[in-house]
C-alpha cells in the first residue's frame, strides 16, 4: 500500500534542505510572486531550480504556490511567470482562481494541479467540478470534520489533501479582511498582518481581548486521516524556523511509519505528542476534525506565546575519524547539562555535556553567545543540519 504524503513548507533553500532531509516526501514553497506568504524570503526562479533539483535527487516532489486572489494587475504577467517556474522544475503548482486552472491544464498538461485552502472548499459538488477540470488534487478547508473530509473522498475519489499541524486562521481558511481594514496589508494578496493575534484593549477591563485561534495539532489523529483514505497530510510554517520545521517534520515522519509498520503503541504517540509540545510556543487543538471548534480551541484573554529555549545547536559539521562537533549556538546551555542531538535518519543521542570548546579553541564551560561557533566532542552517526536540544 502506497504511504500517506508527508508535505512540509520551506521559506528558503535551507529550510527546504531540511524538511526533505528530516523526511518530508514533498515540500511546498512560494515564489517571488502571487503567494500568499509575500514576508517569507521565497523563491527565485534560479533558486526553485535548485530546489527542484536537490527534491528530484532524493526522489522527492515540489509543489509552488500561486495562490492570492487575483485582481485585474496582478494578471499581466502570470502566464511567463507560469512558463518560468514549470521550466525551472515544479511537479504542482497550487492554486485558488478558476481563470488558472483551465491554462495550467492546457499548456502544462504534466503539472498538477492543486486546489488551494484559500478556494474554502466544503463539499463534494465542487471537488468533483474540480475534478472534471483537470485537477489533481484539492486541498480541503480547514474547516471541515473527518466525516465530511470522508464522504468528499468516497463520493469523487479525489486526492484530498488537509492540514494536520501549525497555525490556524481566525476566519475561513485566509479568507479575511481585517489586515486591509486595520493595516491597509491585503491577506488575501500575501500581506496578512495577522491581525487576528492582535491583543485589543477593551473599556472597562484589565485584560486585553484577542480572537487568536489555538494551533493545529493532529498527532493523535493521522490514523483516522489515513483510514479515510487522505493522500497527503500538510504541514504549516514557511516562516518558521529550521529547528521548528525539523522537529515537527521528523516527529510526524516517525508517527506516520510507525503506523504502517505497527509498532505504533500509546507511549510512543504520547512521547511524539511532547516533542511536538515543546517546540510549539502556542497551545494546540484538532480543531474542527473531532467536532465543531468552540471556545477551547481560541484564545479570548491571558493568551501567553512565550519563545522556545529548546533548541540549543545547530551541527554544521562534523568530523568522524575525531569525533569533532562543529556547531552553531541557538541558545544558552553548560558544561553538565543533559542534552540530546537528533539527526536527520530519526537517531536521538542523549548525553550530558562534558566538554565544549569556544571557537577560538580554548575550553569554556558556558555557552552564552547565540550564532558562536562552538566545538564538542563526541561519537555517533552525525551528520550536517542534525540539531542540540534539551532533553525531551
Amino acid at each position: 500500500m502506497k504511504k500517506i504524503e508527508l508535505l512540509a513548507p520551506a521559506g528558503d533553500l535551507e529550510r527546504l534542505k531540511v524538511t526533505l532531509l528530516y523526511g518530508a516526501d514533498a515540500v511546498y514553497i512560494g515564489g517571488m510572486r502571487f503567494g500568499l506568504r509575500a514576508n517569507a524570503t521565497n523563491f527565485s526562479i534560479d533558486e526553485i531550480k535548485e530546489a527542484c533539483t536537490f527534491a528530484h535527487q532524493l526522489g522527492k516532489k515540489v509543489y509552488i504556490t500561486v495562490n492570492i486572489v487575483f485582481h485585474n494587475e496582478d494578471t499581466k504577467d502570470i502566464y511567463h511567470y507560469l512558463e518560468e517556474i514549470v521550466e525551472a522544475g515544479v511537479d504542482g503548482i497550487i492554486v485558488s482562481d478558476p481563470f488558472i486552472i483551465s491554462y495550467i491544464h492546457e499548456h502544462f498538461p504534466k503539472v498538477e494541479i492543486h486546489v488551494s485552502t484559500q478556494n474554502s472548499t466544503c463539499n463534494y459538488e465542487t471537488v468533483e467540478f474540480f475534478k472534471k477540470q483537470g485537477v489533481k488534487r484539492v486541498v480541503t478547508a480547514r474547516e471541515l470534520s473527518r466525516e465530511e473530509i470522508q464522504e468528499i473522498i468516497e463520493k469523487t475519489g479525489m486526492d484530498i489533501e488537509i492540514f494536520i499541524h501549525g497555525a490556524m486562521c481566525t476566519f475561513y481558511s485566509g479568507r479575511c479582511v481585517l489586515s486591509n481594514y486595520l493595516t491597509n496589508r491585503d491577506s488575501n494578496r500575501g500581506g496578512c498582518s495577522q491581525v487576528c493575534r492582535f491583543a485589543f484593549s477593551v473599556d472597562g477591563q484589565d485584560e486585553k481581548f484577542t480572537m487568536a485561534t489555538k494551533d493545529l495539532n493532529m498527532a493523535r489523529y493521522i490514523q483516522d486521516a489515513i483510514r479515510i483514505g487522505v493522500r497527503s497530510l500538510k504541514i504549516e510554517g514557511r516562516m518558521r524556523s529550521l529547528y521548528y520545521l525539523a522537529t515537527v517534520v521528523s516527529c510526524y515522519r516517525k508517527l506516520i511509519d510507525s503506523i504502517y509498520d505497527h509498532t505504533l503503541t500509546e507511549e510512543k504517540l504520547t512521547y511524539l505528542e511532547k516533542v511536538l509540545g515543546r517546540v510549539a510556543n502556542r497551545e494546540t487543538s484538532s480543531h474542527y476534525f473531532t467536532k465543531l471548534a468552540d471556545e477551547k480551541d481560541q484564545y479570548y484573554t491571558g493568551r501567553q506565546e512565550l519563545s522556545n529555549q529548546d533548541f540549543l545547536a545547530l551541527i554544521t559539521n562534523y568530523d568522524k575519524k575525531s569525533g569533532k562537533i562543529t556547531m552553531l549556538e541557538r541558545n544558552y546551555f553548560s558544561v553538565g547539562d543533559e542534552v540530546e542531538i537528533f539527526t536527520p535518519s530519526g537517531k536521538i543521542y542523549s548525553f550530558i555535556v562534558d566538554n565544549l570548546q569556544n571557537h577560538n579553541g580554548e575550553s569554556i564551560s558556558v555557552a552564552r553567545h547565540p550564532d558562536e561557533t562552538l566545538y564538542m566532542y563526541f561519537k555517533g552517526n552525525i551528520v550536517p543540519y542534525s540539531m542540540m536540544r534539551k532533553k525531551v
